[in-house]
């Protein structure tokens, strides 16, 4: 194949080369590794749409929900059956209306700001699961893909030896070339990794910022659905707004 390629005036090693020398074994890490590329690149852009989307949401809540005159006009404002701050929002005041309805019996056992807290909680444990979703893949690829790309290149050395070993001519320019070719797979597994490590840890800081508003959301609901007015601790102020049902 090499002579071929030189008698055509083309470059004897090479992607193709590679592959054509290692057989079905550097065929399937190949399409291990462009597999695994697909996949990284997938979440990184899925994963920075919703992020995105959440900062919008976030902002609209912070811009919207606060400056209305009763939680339920706040909720109406919330735009989106897909609003996580809407749903935190109805959850908690669903988990107040039910309290008062039952007051009887819940009181009794679980006072209302446990019970606010617990409904609130969990919808803000299921939108926290949901911003982890995809980046074991990212960690995984960034992780393995580098010696996935390794056992590639082992593998054509391998092959690239034998045939030397063959052909009994063990010159510079008999040898240099396949070893060359064959680090072509590390090169590739490389190529993967880096883009799924800086995705991780791109994604991973707007995950967390976005988590972060989604708790102060809550926090400040929980507040509000206790006192009725929201509290912001940040600076030690209380907003005069009161939040009605």
């Amino acid at each position: 194949m090499a002579d071929a390629a030189v008698a055509d005036g083309g470059n004897p090693y090479g992607l193709m080369g590679v592959l054509h020398d290692g057989g079905p074994v550097t065929w399937t890490v190949f399409t291990i590794l462009v597999i695994m590329s697909l996949l990284s690149w997938y979440v990184i852009l899925t994963k920075a749409w919703d992020q995105s989307a959440l900062s919008a949401q976030a902002d609209s809540a912070e811009k919207d929900f606060w400056a209305s005159s009763s939680l339920s006009d706040g909720i109406a404002r919330l735009k989106g059956d897909d609003n996580v701050f809407r749903a935190i929002a109805a959850d908690g005041m669903q988990s107040l209306e039910h309290h008062e309805r039952n007051k009887g019996r819940l009181t009794e056992s679980i006072d209302l700001h446990d019970w606010i807290s617990s409904h609130m909680q969990r919808r803000v444990d299921t939108i926290n699961s949901d911003l982890a979703k995809g980046m074991a893949i990212l960690a995984s690829v960034g992780s393995t893909a580098p010696f996935v790309g390794l056992f590639g290149t082992v593998w054509g050395i391998y092959h690239a030896l034998i045939r030397i070993g063959i052909s009994g001519n063990a010159s510079i320019d008999k040898v240099a070339g396949p070893v060359g070719e064959a680090l072509i797979m590390t090169a590739i597994g490389l190529f993967v990794a880096v883009p799924a490590v800086l995705g991780y840890n791109w994604l991973t800081r707007r995950n967390k910022s976005i988590s972060e508003r989604v708790n102060y959301f809550a926090h400040d609901l929980h507040q509000a659905l206790l006192s009725g007015a929201r509290v912001i601790t940040a600076t030690g102020a209380k907003v005069a707004t009161a939040v009605k049902k």
